[in-house]
């Protein structure tokens, strides 16, 4: 692999890249163990795909706002290091497939050109700060959230408290009570509110999806804007702590709630006020950058079908708050398109509206600021991209995670099965195309990616054993979840494991039911009258498995008979890491501490520290065999294993050095002896590893 010269004008920037590359060569040459440099690479948006030897590159969009320059860059690199295809995610990223492990830092160094970055997009961090895709142009919204959205994104990115978590960690953020934005499904989410003529946020705690979903708890009724950043960083700083590192079925926020409740949350929180650099963090929304409608002559435009354009703009269009203007929604076919559209859409987007558009949580694109008398022209001009099918943020549109075609933790095709149940909804249901009350989502396999145990109606892959031991894909239908808007929803129920090609047949039979027996109600309410085991009984038929055909064992979307492979999860994996490695890292985080000392990033420094003396302390542990499941068990069964027993001298124990880091401001003079202490601790530690090895 050769060096490459990045051009970013920033040196942070640059450094990062330079970093991966660094790295790639050590793992290529077999300096770094796998583990480890999965580890950094994820961090970096590097995740690796069920097909060997290529990655998948995520691309991370605070809050789904695109830019007409950036979308360029975004196809060219797609074309340069991939095959051109572009997919949203249902949090507001593009992801490219297919790309050269070797070539991924000069990918990104082509990214970072108009300022789009790799950075946190996968593993233990901060992942995407969603949003409500029409957040600033919202009738409904008190006020527009980008600007806060901004500030969190630029806050966290490259933040130490959040790079080395157990788990991943979400925020969104909801433009109005219609909490579009999903706050019930997040570690954090903020549902914008004014209160006396002040702006702020409802705030949702630990909600989440996966195997187990979690409604948050209501943490804040109402909270300023200027404390939205403090009190995240407070809670990023006690799941860092407390939060589960080992077991990763048990790593989420949600987990940490169950176990030691709202209160005692609350109560961890209170005790990292001191910690914390900022009390109030001020989000000045005057200077985020004004949005510049192009001034442009309407162009003539010529409506073939005007009955299939009126459909289109009932389906479609999105009134905003600024007279005169719409938003224009584009269905994107579970959430792929390719460069040659993106590049025309950029130009489309650049010419005659506002040079931006917006990634929905629904793998959809927004176009906002059209004008009203050029809305007829973006029809006509949508329609020769293939953008212009009815049925934006309708019962059509149904959302599905990769699946079985990239991911390695898919069990059955997601994509295949929704392109199946769209084509059903076209031919039989056409008038579930203006519907926006029956929401649809798939996702391959537990983890949720696609959302589907939050959708009116949701499968889930799976397998499914005959009798003869033959295994099928399958799918799990799940029924009656739904959004009540601020902060309050329904997780859908597990009704019946089917196999997978008698989805579209389980579709049909419900919403039959649904049209025969919905009374005009929506179908949360029909689906709580009726209750699950309704719905258990008529789908019954269609669990069978005695009956299976030849074609049943072929996946939707395959040719081949259907082979369940699970590979294992990157996204959240856990390092195992060796004795030395943990020192070695010890001394990284040193580093990373004098320099930032040298920055005068004093809260930065502190927080490094602290990560050196727990990494210390594990590493010993680890040897041992102790479970090292929490930083805060770490530093209790040091204490109890090597200080209370004589092994190793520390006054107070390691706790009492460790947990300076929430005992004191963030000050120079604090951050300097605290380093030192980091210091003093990882050469005691290496010491009595030392002797350890010599006396074994």
């Amino acid at each position: 692999m050769q060096s490459f010269r990045t051009e970013i004008e920033n040196p942070v920037v640059e450094k990062d890249i330079i970093e991966l590359e660094r790295k790639i060569h050590q793992f290529k040459g077999g300096e770094v163990d796998e583990e480890k440099f999965r580890s950094l690479r994820l961090a970096r948006g590097v995740y690796g795909q069920r097909q060997q030897g290529v990655q998948m590159i995520r691309i991370k969009l605070p809050y789904g706002k695109v830019s007409s320059n950036q979308l360029l860059r975004i196809a060219d690199v797609s074309d340069e290091y991939s095959r051109g295809r572009l997919h949203i995610t249902t949090r507001q990223d593009i992801q490219i497939h297919y790309v050269d492990l070797e070539r991924t830092p000069e990918l990104w160094a082509q990214l970072e050109k108009d300022k789009v970055t790799l950075r946190e997009a996968c593993g233990n961090t901060v992942r995407n700060v969603t949003a409500s895709e029409t957040a600033g142009i919202d009738v409904d919204e008190p006020f527009d959230v980008s600007p806060c959205a901004q500030a969190v994104f630029e806050y966290f990115l490259r933040n130490p408290i959040g790079q080395e978590m157990g788990r991943k960690f979400k925020v969104s953020f909801s433009a109005s009570d219609a909490d579009t934005g999903l706050s019930y499904m997040h570690d954090l989410g903020f549902i914008a509110k004014v209160k006396d003529g002040e702006r702020g946020f409802k705030v949702m705690l630990a909600g989440g999806l996966g195997s187990q979903p979690r409604h948050a708890d209501e943490l804040y009724s109402f909270l300023p804007t200027d404390k939205i950043i403090p009190l995240m960083e407070g809670v990023i700083r006690v799941f860092d702590r407390y939060g589960e590192r080992k077991s990763r079925a048990k790593a989420r926020m949600k987990f940490l709630l169950k176990d030691i409740g709202l209160d005692g949350f609350k109560k961890l929180l209170e005790e990292e006020q001191l910690a914390i650099p900022h009390q109030t963090y001020p989000i000045n929304i005057e200077e985020y950058p004004e949005v510049k409608v192009t001034e442009v002559e309407t162009p003539k435009a010529s409506i073939e079908d005007q009955e299939a354009f009126e459909q289109w703009k009932s389906a479609n269009l999105v009134p905003q708050k600024q007279e005169g203007y719409f938003a224009i929604g584009i269905k994107v076919l579970l959430g792929d398109f390719y460069t040659d559209k993106a590049r025309e859409l950029a130009k489309l987007v650049q010419d005659y509206a506002a040079g931006e558009i917006r990634l929905s949580l629904r793998q959809n694109i927004l176009i906002p600021y059209v004008k009203e008398e050029l809305v007829p022209f973006f029809y006509q001009e949508l329609k020769k991209l293939g953008f212009a099918e009815a049925g934006y943020n309708k019962a059509l549109d149904i959302t599905a995670c990769p699946g079985t075609d990239t991911c390695n933790l898919g069990i059955a095709s997601s994509t295949g099965i929704a392109d199946e149940l769209e084509r059903v909804i076209k031919a039989e249901y056409p008038h579930y195309i203006k519907n926006p009350d029956v929401v649809i989502k798939i996702s391959g396999c537990m983890n949720a990616c696609g959302q589907h145990n939050m959708a009116h109606i949701g499968f889930q892959g799976m397998s499914v054993r005959t009798k003869d031991k033959l295994v099928a894909p399958a799918l799990q239908v799940l029924l009656g979840g739904g959004n009540f808007g601020d902060g309050k929803a329904r997780f859908a129920d597990k009704v019946a494991k089917i196999p997978s090609k008698r989805g579209p047949q389980a579709l049909r039979l419900i919403l039959d039911d649904f049209e025969a027996n919905g009374n005009g109600a929506s179908f949360t309410d029909y689906y709580e009258e009726k209750g699950q085991h309704y719905f258990y009984d008529f789908l019954k038929p269609l669990t069978d498995v005695d009956n299976l055909t030849q074609e049943d064992f072929i996946d939707w979307g395959n040719l081949e008979k259907y082979k369940k492979e699970i590979g294992i999860g990157e996204c959240a994996g856990v390092i195992v890491d060796l004795v030395a490695t943990l020192f070695f890292e010890s001394q990284e985080k040193i580093e990373n501490a004098e320099e930032a000392i040298n920055e005068g990033k004093w809260a930065a420094s502190i927080y490094y520290s602290y990560q050196s003396i727990v990494n210390s302390a594990k590493a010993l542990l680890t040897a041992e065999k102790v479970k090292v499941n929490t930083h805060a068990s770490i530093i209790r069964d040091f204490d109890k294993l090597y200080v209370e027993e004589g092994k190793i001298a520390f006054e107070g124990g390691i706790g009492e050095v460790a947990l300076q880091l929430n005992k004191n401001e963030p000050s120079e003079a604090f951050a300097k002896s605290y380093l030192e202490d980091a210091k003093t601790v990882l050469q005691k530690l290496e010491t009595f590893r030392k002797l350890e090895l010599e006396h074994a």
